[in-house]
């Protein structure tokens, strides 16, 4: 499956051919209880890209990133920041929800190096075809993914660092991590990530 996985990537020549070989990828365990693959959405011209970690729960059931409590959050931030959503290409490191049980419920599991490592063809695929200027580094995952096991989110939030991938990385916070602080220092937490996305336009002028 790897060697098969990884040269459909290579070969793809459009989103819609990665998006067809993600749906039938089956390079680690996480694709036996997820509803369905997840895979990126936006434009083939899209100047940026935004890597998250991965599909959440109503993700899963909706087949389409970033559409649950944390793509909220994460509309509101682009807008006060002034960045079109239409104007991006939004994508997750891993492209099949990872979650445990608990009750009736499916709880988000952080996926593990070799499910980063399963989709790395397919998150390279989706930068090779788009090109883009920048990339946004959503959280701990997605930083690990682009730029490797060492790089820090909070030593390195809002600084543009360079990568491998033929753009700069611009790294800042998962916005799920946005509804998890305390509601009192939530406003805080918005505008911080408002701050740092505002940094795209630095970028793409």
């Amino acid at each position: 499956m790897a060697d098969f996985k990884t040269k459909l990537a290579a070969e793809a020549q459009s989103l819609d051919d990665i998006g067809a070989g993600i749906a039938r990828c089956h390079g680690c365990g996480l694709w036996e209880r997820a509803t369905q693959a997840v895979g990126g959405e936006g434009g083939p011209k899209s100047r940026v890209i935004f890597v998250g970690e991965q599909p959440g729960d109503q993700e899963d059931l909706a087949g389409r990133p970033f559409v649950g409590p944390a793509g909220r959050v994460l509309d509101e931030a682009l807008e006060k920041a002034g960045v079109d959503r239409r104007d991006v290409y939004v994508t997750n490191a891993v492209k099949h929800f990872s979650w445990e049980p608990r009750g009736k419920r499916r709880m988000h599991k952080t996926p593990a190096q070799q499910e980063i490592a399963a989709c790395r063809d397919w998150l390279a695929a989706e930068i090779r075809l788009i090109a883009p200027d920048l990339i946004v580094a959503l959280g701990a995952t997605a930083v690990r993914a682009l730029l490797g096991p060492n790089v820090r989110v909070l030593v390195n939030r809002g600084k543009f660092l360079p990568s491998d991938w033929g753009a700069k990385v611009l790294v800042t916070v998962h916005p799920s991590s946005i509804l998890r602080v305390l509601p009192e220092d939530r406003e805080q937490a918005f505008d911080a990530f408002v701050r740092d996305l505002t940094r795209i336009r630095q970028m793409t002028k």
